[in-house]
């Protein structure tokens, strides 16, 4: 952790941590390309997000993403693809611009499903001198399982009621309630949100309003 991590403002959260490969980078174009077409992309990472929510305890990133290329038909050259293009992630359009915003006032996390070899690869596409980047093979659980998101919180010697998470997926509404952590879900590509899953408390296509709901984050709950 960046031991001259800013002081916030009182109405700024004092940490902000990020989804990395749904809300930040568009992970769904190099995912979608590997698999040769959206509908194969969209299978593909339905099943392999069946495999993390299902696994329990850390299994290796890079294996199920081939075991669901294989359950859903595709070849190994489509997980071949996706990690060769990895370094070519591309961020939301806002992404940088929110982050480079936040950082003289906010300390910045990722929370991560992923591996520590490609998290951390991924992290560094947008620029951000993270003070924290928890991978789900650092925290030994994917999400929505709470110790990732706990572990990072740790890391920051932030309490969860200082700090907001910037969800990519409906599935980290979960997580993040059970921990405490007020949520805003960048929804960009339109999912639905999960059976039982408790509501975001701000949600938009776009990363537009993010800065504005951060920025009046705890002026919000005088």
């Amino acid at each position: 952790m960046d031991s001259l991590a800013p002081l916030p403002s009182p109405a700024w959260p004092r940490a902000v941590l990020f989804d990395l490969l749904t809300a930040l980078l568009d992970s769904w174009t190099v995912w979608n390309a590997a698999a040769g077409s959206e509908a194969a992309g969209r299978a593909w990472r339905a099943e392999y997000l069946r495999r993390t929510y299902g696994c329990g305890s850390y299994v290796p990133y890079e294996q199920l993403v081939r075991e669901a290329a294989e359950q859903v038909g595709l070849p190994r050259t489509a997980p071949e693809a996706l990690e060769a293009h990895w370094d070519e992630l591309p961020p939301w359009n806002g992404a940088r611009k929110l982050l480079h915003a936040l950082r003289p006032h906010c300390q910045l996390a990722v929370v991560t499903n992923c591996s520590e070899r490609l998290g951390r690869r991924a992290a560094a596409l947008l620029g951000i001198d993270w003070d924290v980047v928890i991978t789900s093979e650092a925290a030994g659980y994917y999400k929505p399982d709470p110790r990732p998101y706990k572990l990072a919180l740790t890391e920051l010697g932030t309490e969860a009621a200082e700090a907001a998470f910037v969800a990519g997926s409906g599935y980290d509404m979960f997580g993040t309630s059970a921990v405490g952590l007020r949520t805003y879900w960048h929804n960009r590509v339109g999912l639905a949100m999960p059976s039982g899953a408790p509501m975001p408390e701000a949600q938009s296509a776009t990363l537009e309003t993010a800065l504005p709901w951060l920025r009046s984050f705890h002026a919000a709950t005088r």
